[in-house]
């Protein structure tokens, strides 16, 4: 029989007097005193807050003023009345600056204010306001945010709380940079934009509230597409725009929308399939309320769109490409840098871990060549590759089908390298065909909704552009063990870790993970072919070219054409795949660099670890620590497996 806290009956008696003013047993809140902060990181993270700062002191804080309110209550003695409330205000005043010297009450006090934050009124904005005002306001209050979280003590904080710490700070700052380089006047990219993230709007109508919901979010369209257009002429007058050359092709964005007849829209096409829940009348109701919808507030809106990019903003956006060009254009790009790969890095030292980085992946390559023993040379063998119709599928039923079979595959190695896996499961789909023709060869979609799993998106647009023996590495990443995976767990972390977090992302992290991702890939027999390993080996040197032409184009006055060349020349990747992403470094300066340096910082620490630790290095608790705070900056990931380092060789 284990010895009672010596504490244990003045507490209970307290806690009897408070009720459930602590809102956990006595025996829990005891028992976690003792631990230290390994143990309170896997607590909710509400209840971690319960027990912060010493015993007595968090005892002080919490009960001082409910014990002194029911002596008052009682006291009949009107003469000590004047001294009792003089006590009384003392003691508030006490527990009052108590929590605000508190560094944990503190970092709640930002988080709830951030939480409850509500820049507008969604109900009015179903497709969010887009407003230079609200930009401003938003910046104005993150600051505030920060001025308050620099003042936090973080010495004090648990590990849980000291990381959300940084990454509030990381979130807060990224809302001022946004608007202090304006780049809320230019929210287009190559093969995105403010209306091609429309049709992601559009999906399964389950029940009556979602097809309302849906409903207003198409008669929302006009005023969404007035404050976007507000926005870009604003660009276009402070010359912070887009250069020409991305928009090759970007007719496709709106013209597809543009249709003689409304069920042939596809904002009409969930209509087709309404819920069987739904009455006759209700039924009619909203056939007729979408005929009006579609008719009126979303045909005519593209073909405003159209006549606004063909007539007004192709005409005067710019003609260089890097955003150096823009003004304050260097400062922004090192911004990106820092946002991005979230280290403090340069452009030069970027492109010199690029430069090694494409030439030990080539130096692999060429041992695949010589394996397969090609007869030709590597520019050969990379048009061999594009071009021999025995890695391309002849429909696009066939590449979903050999998506899928991969997928499975993959599946079933999972519980050898991971110890927890997400309960979310996921499908395999086509990309959307409004999007496809400037998407790239695949991407992950989450799930919209508790209801819905998620999504590994494979574009079966082009299909002489889409090589199959490529399709391993990409489901590694976008599916599992990559980003379904990781923003699964992400968000099955519950309340362990705060609301904010759960669907946090942070590109050095995510992507960096997904290309790590495609490394287990031969660690797990994934690769069956030296075709598929030279696909695995493409797409990693695709990303470390990356490295080389996004600061070689923002930073270093390279053209189009010469990036062109670069990705040419070093990657298998077919010819339309190479434009398109060109496209996409130029649009969006520095999200590429994300993928190789974050993969790098993954390898890096696996080594380290390994190196360290030997035969008591276990993979599957190293990828639990990777994954087990979500996600988190490099820095932050490297404190989390040093600690790991540490733990294990104490054990």
């Amino acid at each position: 029989m284990s010895k009672p806290h010596r504490f244990s009956k003045p507490v209970r008696f307290i806690c009897t007097l408070l009720k459930d003013e602590t809102n956990v047993n006595i025996s829990s809140f005891l028992r976690y005193q003792e631990f230290d902060v390994r143990s309170k990181a896997g607590m909710p993270f509400k209840i971690q807050n319960k027990f912060r700062g010493s015993f007595l002191s968090r005892l002080v804080y919490i009960l001082t003023p409910k014990i002194l309110f029911h002596y008052l209550r009682l006291c009949k003695n009107p003469r000590l009345m004047k001294l009792q409330f003089l006590l009384f205000s003392c003691c508030l005043f006490f527990t009052n600056t108590f929590s605000a010297q508190n560094p944990s009450a503190q970092l709640d006090s930002i988080l709830k204010a951030e939480s409850q934050h509500q820049a507008y009124d969604y109900a009015e904005y179903p497709l969010g306001l887009h407003t230079e005002e609200l930009y401003k306001s938003e910046a104005d209050f993150a600051q505030k945010l920060l001025d308050d979280l620099s003042k936090i003590d973080r010495s004090n904080l648990s590990q849980t709380e000291k990381i959300t710490a940084e990454l509030m700070k990381f979130k807060l700052q990224e809302r001022v940079d946004q608007y202090q380089y304006k780049a809320y006047l230019n929210p287009l990219l190559s093969d995105a934009g403010f209306h091609v993230s429309l049709p992601y709007h559009v999906g399964r109508l389950n029940n009556y509230e979602q097809v309302k919901r849906y409903l207003k979010k198409l008669n929302a369209i006009p005023q969404y597409v007035d404050q976007n257009l507000e926005l870009l002429r604003e660009g276009l007058n402070l010359g912070i725009t887009q250069p020409l050359v991305i928009f090759d092709g970007y007719e496709s964005t709106y013209n597809d929308q543009i249709v003689d007849n409304y069920k042939e829209s596809f904002y009409y096409s969930p209509f087709q399939h309404l819920p069987k829940n739904l009455t006759q009348t209700q039924k009619d109701s909203v056939l007729k309320a979408a005929k009006i919808a579609v008719e009126e507030n979303v045909i005519p809106e593209f073909k405003r769109i159209k006549k606004f990019f063909e007539t007004e903003y192709f005409p005067k956006t710019r003609k260089s490409i890097g955003v150096s060009e823009i003004t304050n254009g260097r400062e922004y790009y090192q911004n990106r840098i820092r946002y991005y790969t979230t280290l403090d890095l340069t452009a030069d030292e970027v492109h010199e871990i690029g430069l090694k980085e494409v030439a030990r992946i080539n130096a692999e390559m060429k041992a695949i060549i010589d394996e397969v023993e090609f007869d030709g040379s590597f520019d050969e063998f990379i048009e061999f590759l594009r071009t021999d119709d025995q890695f391309y599928a002849e429909t696009g039923k066939e590449l979903l089908k050999e998506g899928r079979d991969i997928t499975k595959r993959i599946d079933a190695q999972l519980p050898r390298f991971f110890k927890v896996l997400p309960r979310k499961p996921y499908g395999v789909a086509p990309v959307p065909s409004a999007i496809a023709p400037k998407y790239t060869a695949g991407r992950y979609k989450g799930a919209s909704s508790p209801t819905e799993p998620g999504y590994f998106w494979i574009n079966t647009y082009k299909l002489e552009s889409r090589p199959m023996y490529a399709l391993p590495a990409l489901a590694l990443h976008e599916a599992v063990p990559g980003h379904h995976l990781q923003i699964s767990l992400n968000t099955e972390l519950g309340d362990s870790i705060p609301p904010f977090r759960r669907g946090f992302y942070l590109s050095a992290y995510g992507e960096g993970w997904g290309l790590y991702a495609e490394s287990l890939g031969e660690e797990m027999g994934i690769y069956e072919t030296p075709y598929q390993k030279f696909g695995q080996l493409t797409y990693e040197q695709w990303r470390a070219c990356r490295l080389v032409v996004d600061t070689g184009m923002h930073a270093k006055g390279w053209s189009r054409e010469k990036a062109v060349a670069f990705l040419t020349k070093n990657t298998a990747l077919s010819l339309h795949e190479i434009n398109t992403e060109i496209d996409r470094y130029i649009s969006w300066p520095g999200q590429a660099l994300s993928y190789k340096i974050g993969e790098l910082k993954i390898k890096e620490l696996r080594k380290k670890a390994e190196e360290i630790l030997g035969e008591a290095f276990d993979i599957r608790e190293f990828h639990r620590i990777i994954l087990s705070q979500g996600t988190v900056t490099l820095t932050l990931m490297e404190d989390l497996v040093d600690n790991y380092i540490k733990m294990t060789k104490n054990e």
